[in-house]
């Protein structure tokens, strides 16, 4: 049996788990309310402060599905309550981020500047070279922060780009002159 799977995810207190039928799930919480359509093959319950997965068989199927639907719906409750965020730092000469309403503003070495605006459900805050991505659905604020990186992915040479924080680049050595 997965592992993850067999796990039961905790209700914390001020967190409203909804089953509908079609396997759709609503988590309502202090900071929003997420709605999912799960797989229909999974029997998924809430009893009592917990939400607990169960599959049909063992197919490889059901077995793959098991820990994942767990995990998203583990998810959701996270966000609800907590949230997430990312953050990433720019390096470079003259490389700069700036945020006005809802648009980021980067400037990274290129012709123009590169103009991105907030998808619903996030926020994004400029200090200095570190720009955060928050938000309750944790796939979505993963997903803008790695469309952030790609203006400008960082370079082994100079490590000049955008990265996240916890990101570490393998620097590479430069050319040598001629003896």
């Amino acid at each position: 049996m997965s592992r993850i799977g067999k796990l039961p995810v905790a209700i914390p207190a001020g967190v409203d788990v909804k089953l509908e039928e079609g396997n759709v799930i609503t988590v309502k919480g202090p900071k929003g309310t997420l709605t999912r359509k799960l797989v229909d093959d999974l029997e998924v319950k809430v009893e009592g402060a917990e939400v607990v997965v169960t599959r049909p068989s063992d197919l490889k199927r059901y077995k793959s599905l098991h820990g994942l639907t767990r995990t998203l719906i583990a998810n959701m409750v996270e966000g609800v309550t907590n949230g997430y965020s990312k953050v990433l730092e720019i390096n470079g000469v003259g490389y700069r981020a700036a945020k006005a309403g809802k648009k980021l503003t980067l400037t990274l070495g290129y012709s123009h500047p590169v103009e991105m605006e907030d998808p619903d459900g996030i926020t994004t805050t400029v200090d200095g070279n570190k720009i955060t991505v928050s938000g309750i659905d944790k796939e979505k604020v993963g997903q803008f922060a790695a469309e952030i990186r790609t203006k400008r992915p960082p370079e082994p040479y100079k490590g000049k780009g955008i990265k996240y924080t916890t990101e570490t680049i393998r620097r590479k050595v430069g050319k040598t002159g001629k003896k």
